[in-house]
């Protein structure tokens, strides 16, 4: 498996090739490649992306997603993100009604968080892959294996962070956190879904895990996230 350059640069490198000697990551890697030559189109191009943008020493806050958005022009290797081309998909856009709930009503100018990434938001879906109208179609082929291990160390690396976990499948992870022994947040709340963003136990509109997140970070010497506004181009080659 070959993964961009900015994967080592940022000290992602040793976790992935690891992973990608192992027997999961080659079995992984020749799924991958057998359902590329049967005529697959897999998304997103950039499954990496959320690595490349995002140092492993920089992480402050892990937003945990499912699966890769399986329409065209859509999946960008980042959860919930998509191209500022794009229409700002239904979760993405309950995403933005609480931020403006917090932010008297503000929020970011496109569905492109790329500039979250930049500032130490890892925005990790636990699959990263995924076939053109075919919603969870690489689930249960490895990656899972991948992200574990990727919440895992970061979670056993000391420097604070928030882990916002949205949803059951995101919730799976809170053990791994858990396990490490650090002083991490952990937030949970609904997935924010159209279909229980506002369902209880815990509705997604409404948790103010953002400004949670940023008094913690601050409380805990590290830089506030800016979740609206992009200080630089949000377009990033």
């Amino acid at each position: 498996m070959l993964w961009p350059e900015g994967c080592a640069a940022n000290g992602w490198e040793p976790l992935l090739k690891k992973f990608f000697l192992s027997e999961p990551g080659l079995r992984l890697e020749r799924f991958l490649k057998e359902r590329s030559e049967q005529g697959a189109v897999i998304y997103p191009p950039t499954p990496f992306r959320a690595f490349e943008l995002t140092p492993r020493d920089g992480v402050k806050v892990v937003i945990m997603g499912q699966d890769p958005y399986h329409e065209r022009d859509q999946a960008q290797g980042l959860a919930f993100s998509v191209s500022a081309k794009c229409p700002v998909p239904p979760s993405l856009r309950n995403i933005f009604k609480e931020l403006r709930r917090e932010y008297s009503d503000q929020c970011p100018v496109s569905g492109d968080l790329s500039f979250w990434a930049l500032q130490g938001v890892f925005l990790q879906n636990a699959v990263l892959t995924v076939e053109e109208g075919r919603a969870g179609s690489h689930a249960g082929r490895g990656w899972e294996i991948l992200t574990d291990q990727v919440i895992d160390a970061l979670a056993r690396n000391s420097a604070p962070k928030v882990f916002l976990l949205w949803g059951a499948a995101a919730q799976k992870k809170e053990k791994l956190i858990m396990a490490s022994g650090h002083d991490h947040l952990i937030l949970k709340c609904n997935h924010p879904s159209p279909l229980s963003a506002n369902r209880p136990p815990v509705p997604f509109i409404g948790c103010g895990h953002f400004r949670k997140a940023n008094e913690w970070l601050t409380r805990h010497g590290r830089l506030p996230v800016n979740w609206i506004e992009a200080p630089y181009s949000s377009e990033i080659s």
